[in-house]
């Protein structure tokens, strides 16, 4: 990190969690130049310099929608209807991917019955395919990765037990037709904006930028041809109601009831 920031360049931007300490350091080295932690909050900092700004994407939102559209497809099917989420750790982001997710399951279905898992991995396979396997014979429908790599494992039991699963992060559609949609964070899109503001001589420090709807920070990925397109069109009043303020969709699991 020190390296880059020796080069001269007008913006250095350092990916995720694992880069904040090495950012913070180096930032302290070069109080004259800016930073950016992507996809990171200047909270997760310890005493984050002035220098630094970070980016918060709000996955939330995008999540609500994609537990709409789980409840609603898992409603088509035998009762009980059951939605479930396997997730990695228990932070702040993985949280809010599952309220998220739970609270528009709720908003399609009050009654649904909502099952979500913590295997406290993000890499292990395994972990994420045994809490899968777990919720389908509980009588899950749908299952939501919220996991990396670990949550492969989660979404290759769906795919093996004939139910539908829904991917993060990135369009996880080529994973085959059962990937309902997927929840996406757009990265690029901040990257962009980062970089236009910086041009124009805006790029503030000190805070945080959100993306978020409006922006084109989150998203869906592509749809699954099984999902209706008079589902996908109740959404579009849903993404309205979100970013004009009217639905604020939690981000801790206990608001997501």
């Amino acid at each position: 990190m020190s390296y880059l920031a020796r080069q001269r360049y007008d913006l250095v931007i350092a990916v995720g969690t694992l880069e904040v300490d090495s950012l913070g350091h180096t930032a302290r080295l070069f109080p004259h130049e800016k930073f950016v932690l992507l996809d990171g909050s200047r909270e997760a900092m310890r005493n984050p310099p002035t220098n630094v700004e970070g980016t918060v994407f709000h996955t939330e939102q995008a999540a609500y929608l994609a537990g709409f559209v789980a409840a609603r497809m898992a409603d088509r099917g035998p009762r009980p209807h059951v939605v479930s989420s396997v997730a990695g750790v228990p932070i702040g982001p993985v949280q809010a991917y599952v309220a998220g997710f739970q609270a528009g399951a709720k908003r399609a279905d009050p009654k649904i019955k909502l099952l979500n898992a913590y295997t406290y991995d993000f890499l292990n396979p395994a972990k994420c395919r045994h809490a899968a396997l777990n919720q389908i014979a509980r009588g899950s429908q749908v299952v939501f990765d919220v996991a990396g790599a670990c949550g492969i494992g989660a979404l290759e039991a769906a795919k093996r037990k004939g139910v539908f699963g829904i991917g993060v992060d990135i369009d996880q559609s080529y994973l085959g037709r059962f990937v309902l949609t997927s929840v996406v964070k757009n990265l690029d899109a901040a990257v962009y904006e980062l970089v236009r503001r910086l041009h124009d001589g805006k790029l503030p420090s000190g805070g945080n930028l959100s993306f978020d709807l409006r922006k084109h920070g989150v998203g869906l990925g592509k749809f699954s041809p099984v999902v209706p397109a008079a589902l996908r069109r109740e959404l579009v009043p849903l993404v309205s109601r979100i970013e004009d303020g009217e639905i604020v969709v939690p981000t801790t699991v206990s608001g997501s009831r």
